[in-house]
């Protein structure tokens, strides 16, 4: 395992404790009483601001609760250090992101409920924009199976890990593609964000690609992005390649579209999202590409009808 994929993996696990202490209602607790009754408050100090809030009328369970979930909290703190400490022995630096690249997450944050429900139909997941949202949002949704709910989960995580703060300052690789499919893919496959190694048939077309090479594979990324396209050329061409390539057993799609929005975003440059309304198009269009290799078409269709600008 390199350093890069080492990063990556530290990331994501920081990005997972920050997620799981933001949603523990823990602090110093305060109880005021008035009237009779009693009160909770807990009181926090995030990077030296100081804030206090309500919790709710006091009850033995609810007090039971604060005082776990600060033992839980110190826990988490804990780890966040020392995976912070594991950063800094891989030399890694937390940068401040330029305007352009703030507003650009901004943007990918506000629209990820689109932008996953279409990554969705895209892999015919039978959902709707509501049902995603409320997937998106923890709830529970009818109608639905298992496997097409953790697609989106997944979705919802593979989005979340690339428009971390942290993990869109790090270069878009082999390693950052690698991560990506991995949760792409996470409970389906046990190799998942692995290069596969056995043959794959594509449907539509009797084309089949080629067992990929990592050290290829490798060089060929960098190429794309060290050809001097304009940065639009090169996500696109980053996107083609690794969907055309169908270097892991399932996913590919959603990979390819969340690998290039992660260099795309990591730039300012805007999002590449398939609309629903043009999924059969693209698949065509896909199919014509995988046998003929002209790119032409796909690739006009591409800046034209999914690429947003910001």
């Amino acid at each position: 395992m390199d350093n890069q994929i080492k990063i990556l993996d530290l990331l994501n696990q920081k990005k997972s404790k920050e997620y799981e202490i933001e949603n523990l209602i823990y602090g110093s607790i305060e109880i005021r009483q008035k009237d009779n009754k009693k009160y909770i408050y807990i009181h926090t100090r995030n990077e030296g601001i100081q804030s206090s809030k309500y919790i709710g009328e006091y009850n033995d369970e609810l007090y039971n609760l604060i005082v776990n979930n600060n033992i839980k909290a110190k826990d988490i703190k804990k780890e966040i250090r020392k995976i912070n400490k594991q950063l800094k022995e891989l030399n890694y630096v937390d940068e401040d992101l330029s305007p352009e690249v703030a507003k650009n997450l901004d943007f990918a944050k506000k629209h990820l409920a689109d932008t996953i429900y279409k990554q969705a139909i895209l892999e015919g997941v039978a959902t709707t924009l509501s049902d995603t949202q409320n997937i998106i949002e923890g709830g529970k949704v009818n109608n639905m199976s298992p496997e097409d709910i953790l697609k989106i989960i997944n979705l919802k995580h593979a989005w979340e890990f690339i428009l971390n703060k942290n993990v869109i300052q790090s270069p878009s690789d082999y390693s950052l593609l690698c991560m990506i499919n991995k949760l792409v893919e996470e409970g389906f496959y046990y190799n998942a964000g692995l290069l596969r190694n056995v043959p794959v048939k594509i449907g539509g077309t009797t084309w089949s690609p080629e067992i990929p090479i990592e050290s290829d594979v490798k060089d060929n990324i960098q190429n794309i992005i060290n050809n001097n396209d304009n940065i639009i050329d090169t996500a696109v061409n980053l996107l083609l390649y690794v969907v055309k390539k169908q270097m892991f057993i399932d996913g590919n799609k959603r990979t390819s579209i969340i690998f290039v929005n992660h260099y795309l975003i990591s730039r300012g440059k805007g999002l590449i999202v398939i609309p629903a309304d043009k999924i059969e198009e693209y698949k065509k269009l896909l199919v014509e590409y995988y046998e003929n290799n002209d790119s032409k078409k796909i690739k006009n269709f591409i800046k034209k009808e999914c690429y947003l600008k910001i």
